[in-house]
């Protein structure tokens, strides 16, 4: 999909980037803080600091640890939210602020983990504590005197002060907006993601059911707010409305009813251009398309919309007329290059479908080329799909593709001959195989087998990238599913097919069905477009019974953990034992091989190598983005951890 800048400055924009002195770098997190979700806006997920080394980090210990909601009102609480963690603290000027279980704020004494404050909920009694759940974390705002945490609880953004917790009165409703502003009548809102400040505004996306009943659905739409007065300042239509750019690709007026396209994961911007990137998600219905024939932007598309005001600059569709799931799932990655001798001020878009799209971030144009190649069709009635789909030249994809012969696992000659018997009643094929009519017959097809699967290739736990050595690290998964549909009753439904069960898929004797890693971390030189090292990241099922004899190496577990990369090491745990979608999970798959599955160790590794430096066990797996900071002199690393038996928590290490 060749990009296309559509403001009438945009030219001028890009040619003054030219000229203009050299904007600053995405440096990562500075001054030993950590300010915004990812330690940056350009989401690097990268801390200068090195008083952790490879020397030393075999002396980390835990320094403090606290649960996921303060005790001073977990006591009113049931024991199941407190299984419920998966924000990421700032640090600014020596307090951490992080969503707790229910959604409140909590600030924290970066030493000592000791409690500072705690959002009071809106309303009297015990069932105002009950309306949150945990998000990915809080934003912070200053305007040089005084600083504010906006944070999102349910329906509402909220602006404490963030020395008191308290609201600010003259944002909003007393502190609060109401997120269903400017939405479609009808529209409620939720969303597990981190709001992203820039400039003044502070701007939302959400999240929306998963579950499609009709070819109508809502609009995943945008919008930004003051981050003042909490007023309206902008909305952006991921589907294009009548007269806007785009529109045209929802063919039959098929704009008029189609919806969702949220930005249901993470915003990234850069403060010196002025543009806030937009990873945009899947449109209803996300495995058949007969209702909506086109290429149906804004969906599965990368997004560049002006922060003061909301105004398209450029965007570029990774999925055209998508049927796969491939939201487009992780923040973006800004990054600057050197390509061929020459300055890139690049983007970059990692993929569930195990790509890594680099584009320059002023203009939207491929860094390296960016190839239309023509890929299966669809043989469903009404389904019109896109002939080609566009496939990176650089970097090479970062995980396996394709259910393929070749793919499958062949630890022995047993396995293999297992595994092609359970693959025979599937549909199979390379990348972009269109999903396939489930029969209920005893010889029918059983629906299309997808790798990656809908959980990916990458997902939202993102990537981390090293501006100094310009090497971006990606964990992902190997873990395929079932792309079935269904003809739709018309008694419950107008859409001619609907999604199946979606199950995963279970392999031989319980291991895996493709080969390893299930869980993996590619490091690639982004100047370069080359992977330099791909590791397994965890053992995986390599003790199964009809594997131990052959004594391998590590396997990988299939989990998503995010990364953290310091100037010395990187960071990284596998997941957690207690996130699994059990409902997903068929008979005759063990729990540790179903995606999201990791075990609780937390490790640090070579940058340069991919060599496993340090390792410790924690009482349960990350769920959680890794951070880091400096504080009185000490650096420390906190991370959210849960598990099936395991409360969650935040953990913080240092050194003694």
């Amino acid at each position: 999909m060749k990009p296309t800048s559509v403001t009438a400055c945009a030219c001028w924009v890009a040619m003054s980037v030219l000229v203009a002195p050299r904007a600053s770098a995405q440096l990562g997190a500075t001054d030993g803080q950590w300010r915004s979700f990812a330690g940056d806006v350009g989401s690097t997920k990268y801390s200068s600091l090195d008083q952790i080394t490879r020397e030393n980090v075999g002396d980390l210990r835990v320094a403090w640890s606290r649960l996921a909601v303060d005790r001073s009102i977990s006591r009113q609480l049931p024991e199941v939210l407190e299984r419920n963690l998966i924000g990421t603290p700032l640090m600014v000027d020596g307090t951490l602020y992080v969503p707790n279980a229910v959604g409140l704020v909590e600030a924290i004494d970066a030493g000592t983990g000791e409690t500072i404050w705690i959002q009071e909920p809106w309303g009297d009694g015990p069932d105002a504590l009950l309306t949150g759940t945990s998000t990915r974390g809080v934003a912070y705002w200053s305007d040089g005197t005084a600083g504010r945490i906006l944070a999102h609880r349910q329906r509402y953004l909220y602006a404490l002060d963030a020395r008191t917790g308290r609201p600010i009165a003259d944002f909003g409703d007393r502190g609060r907006i109401d997120l269903t502003t400017g939405l479609q009548e009808g529209s409620t809102y939720r969303w597990s993601g981190a709001p992203t400040v820039v400039g003044d505004v502070v701007v939302v996306g959400q999240a929306m059911a998963d579950v499609f009943l009709a070819k109508e659905g809502l609009r995943g739409d945008v919008r930004a707010f003051d981050v003042r007065t909490g007023a309206l300042r902008w909305l952006f239509h991921t589907v294009p409305q009548a007269g806007e750019t785009g529109n045209e690709t929802w063919e039959d007026g098929s704009w008029q009813y189609s919806g969702h396209s949220p930005i249901w994961s993470l915003f990234s911007a850069d403060a010196d251009l002025g543009y806030i990137y937009m990873p945009v998600s899947s449109s209803t219905n996300d495995m058949y398309g007969g209702h909506r024939v086109g290429d149906n932007l804004f969906s599965q598309s990368l997004v560049a919309v002006e922060a003061a005001t909301g105004e398209l600059v450029w965007y570029y569709q990774f999925v055209h007329h998508g049927l796969w799931d491939y939201d487009t799932p992780a923040a973006p990655i800004l990054m600057d290059l050197v390509v061929d001798g020459r300055p890139v001020r690049a983007v970059t878009q990692i993929s569930k479908q195990a790509f890594a799209y680099v584009l320059d971030r002023v203009t939207g144009e491929p860094v390296w080329p960016i190839i239309e190649r023509t890929v299966p069709q669809s043989d469903v009635r009404g389904e019109r799909t896109s002939p080609t789909q566009p496939f990176p030249s650089r970097p090479p994809p970062f995980d396996r593709q394709g259910a393929t012969v070749d793919n499958l696992i062949d630890f022995t000659p047993e396995l293999r001959a297992e595994a092609l018997e359970i693959v025979s009643r599937y549909t199979m094929g390379p990348l972009f195989t269109p999903p396939s009519i489930r029969g209920d017959g005893p010889a029918d097809n059983l629906g299309t087998i997808q790798l990656p699967g809908s959980q990916g290739g990458a997902d939202v736990q993102g990537a981390a990238f090293d501006p100094v050595t310009k090497m971006l690290y990606i964990p992902s998964m190997t873990a395929p599913f079932v792309a079935d549909i269904v003809p739709g009753d018309p008694e419950r439904t107008n859409l001619r097919y609907q999604r199946g069960d979606r199950m995963w898929m279970a392999g031989p004797q319980g291991l895996p069905l493709f080969k390893p890693p299930y869980g993996r971390i590619t490091a690639i030189d982004m100047n370069r477009g080359e992977v330099v090292w791909q590791v397994a990241n965890g053992n995986g099922p390599r003790d199964h019974p009809a594997i131990r004899h052959l004594e391998l190496g590590p396997l990988g577990n299939p989990g998503r953990p995010s990364p953290l990369a310091t100037a010395t090491l990187l960071f990284i745990g596998e997941g957690s034992d207690g996130i699994t979608d059990e409902s997903r999970v068929p008979p005759g798959m063990p729990l540790d091989v179903a995606p999201n599955f990791g075990e609780p160790w937390f490790r640090a590794y070579d940058k340069a190598t991919g060599g496993v430096v340090w390792e410790m066990r924690l009482p349960a797996g990350t769920t959680g983005a890794p951070m880091t900071y400096m504080h009185e002199g000490k650096q420390y690393i906190v991370v959210a951890i849960n598990g099936r038996e395991v409360p969650a928590q935040l953990i913080a290490l240092s050194l003694p």
